[in-house]
């Protein structure tokens, strides 16, 4: 057994908690956005940074404190989103799943691109908006970061419920599954549609306000996070939204733990996991299969 000490331990536990959460937040996003419209978001990663941005912004030119952009950034990147949706990704629905993947994949690098024109590359940094933290006596505990954790399960636990014990849960995936025969009950299916689409991107939105605080906001950072979240995704099984919660959190602490115990490895841990899991179970950990 490796002697390592309680602080180091719970420190780098506390690090992939945090990273967990991020990755959770994305991962949930990108589940509820394949699982309910079967579309590869791969905007995504630019979404978490544009709300990021927005938080940015409204604290520079309107004055909105860190608590008034964690809802408003959300609402905003959401309505964008779903004008997205709206205008040029239901043209696509009916083609073959790489144009949808391709369209997404172009509003990354435009929005990239203009964040990084207007903005630069060097980033801006985010006051922290709870300051301090609380000796445990085996581990300093910052309160941010405490609060990251905490709002992150609670959102996610919330967003599952949601979807999975609502009625507005059970018309959303009835309207991906048998669209005609929810019409039938007077249900506006292009709109839900809509709204869904809008959701995912407010839940990366709101994963970027959390981010602006501990990380600089940058026009990258989205990027820099996307192809592991989608690792996530695969992981957990595509559109299973609590296998990606799950996954997210379990390989955020995982990579933490790597991070102190064999440094060099922490950048592949997830990589090799989801090479594992796609030998052993193809679908994911929580992923149905398809024959």
């Amino acid at each position: 057994m490796l002697d390592l000490p309680a602080p180091a331990l719970f420190g780098q536990l506390l690090l992939g908690a945090i990273n967990g959460a991020f990755y959770a937040l994305l991962s949930l996003g990108l589940a509820v956005i394949f699982g309910l419209l079967h579309v590869v978001n791969f905007a995504h990663g630019a979404q978490y940074a544009l709300g990021a941005f927005c938080a940015y912004l409204l604290l520079k030119f309107a004055g909105v404190p860190y608590w008034g952009a964690l809802i408003l950034s959300p609402l905003i990147v959401g309505l964008l989103g779903s004008a997205f949706e709206r205008l040029f990704l239901r043209r696509l629905y009916d083609v073959d799943n790489i144009y949808q993947l391709l369209l997404t994949f172009s509003l990354a690098l435009i929005i990239e691109g203009t964040l990084r024109a207007l903005f630069g590359s060097s980033g801006f940094p985010y006051e922290n908006p709870l300051p301090g933290g609380i000796n445990l006596g085996f581990m300093f505990m910052p309160y941010y970061r405490a609060w990251v954790v905490a709002v992150s399960i609670v959102l996610c636990v919330a967003t599952w419920l949601v979807i999975e014990k609502t009625k507005l849960g059970s018309y959303l995936r009835a309207a991906t599954e048998r669209p005609d025969l929810v019409r039938t009950f007077g249900i506006n299916v292009p709109l839900m549609v809509t709204v869904t689409y809008g959701a995912g991107a407010a839940l990366a939105a709101f994963a970027g306000v959390l981010a602006a605080p501990i990380y600089q906001v940058n026009p990258g950072m989205g990027a820099n996070l996307l192809i592991i979240v989608f690792a996530v995704v695969v992981i957990g099984g595509m559109g299973s939204l609590m296998g990606s919660v799950v996954a997210g959190f379990g390989l955020g602490l995982l990579e933490g733990l790597t991070k102190l115990v064999y440094p060099t490895a922490s950048s592949t841990v997830i990589f090799v996991v989801m090479a594992l899991v796609l030998l052993l179970r193809p679908a994911g950990l929580a992923g149905r299969e398809v024959h």
